[in-house]
């Protein structure tokens, strides 16, 4: 089976397909729509073949539709029908846990995306959890106020990395994990990672893409969160529609 991937971002959209080496970005923006965005690939991937398509969103999915608009994209995002605008076989997952489930190697994982935004999940027994902490209460905002890129632009590099090294420190105390993983474009902007961290990298998402429609040694996403199953004990990841 040939996958696209779709990885909408508040500044660009990237795709990839299978049997192609170079991901193309397409401009995105608080104007963009599902509509445009679907229209856009199709034309700028004209010339690949593939017969399902992977989705990540930035903001909370259930059965493979996203449930509010994002805060950095335009209208009509909200329960939007990729699989019939794609006219194929479509799964939507947040852009978050789809860079996660590429990054994941063991343990419980805790993936925190530094860019437009906070994206955040988190792995544990096999399960993908995406979760919203970037809109959780820090200082006088939110998570997401203080590391994404309002955070970035309003405090400056120096101070915006002492404010990432704090919300990394407090988010391990509470939620324990083995492993965390930093990924996003704007963590390139780190002189040195936090403790206990270790740097992803943007195309673990294609991966992670891929790993929706593969039966492989990946964990499966939350039935309650992407609406797939997953079985007990040895992670896998999810199965096709």
């Amino acid at each position: 089976m040939k996958i696209l991937v779709v990885d909408v971002g508040g500044t660009h959209v990237k795709i990839l397909a299978t049997g192609q080496n170079t991901p193309i970005k397409i401009p995105s923006g608080p104007k963009l729509t599902p509509k445009q965005m679907v229209a856009d690939v199709k034309k700028v991937a004209k010339d690949w073949k593939y017969d399902a398509v992977s989705v990540g969103y930035p903001g909370l999915v259930l059965g493979d539709r996203a449930v509010t608009d994002p805060r950095n994209l335009g209208p009509g995002w909200a329960g939007f029908n990729f699989a019939a605008a794609f006219g194929c076989p479509a799964k939507v997952i947040n852009d978050a846990a789809m860079q996660a489930l590429g990054s994941y190697k063991r343990g419980k994982m805790l993936f925190l995306g530094l860019g437009t935004g906070l994206g955040s999940t988190f792995i544990a027994d096999g399960v993908i959890e995406p979760m919203e902490l970037g809109h959780l209460p820090y200082r006088k905002g939110t998570y997401e106020d203080y590391v994404g890129l309002r955070g970035l632009e309003k405090y400056g590099k120096k101070k915006w990395r002492r404010i990432v090294h704090d919300v990394v420190e407090r988010l391990y105390t509470a939620l324990e994990p083995d492993d965390i993983v930093l990924g996003g474009g704007n963590v390139k902007k780190l002189k040195e990672l936090p403790p206990h961290c270790r740097q992803g990298d943007n195309s673990n998402a294609f991966r992670g893409g891929f790993l929706l429609w593969a039966n492989s040694d990946a964990p499966a996403a939350s039935p309650a969160k992407e609406s797939a199953k997953s079985d007990a004990g040895k992670p896998k990841s999810t199965k096709g529609a």
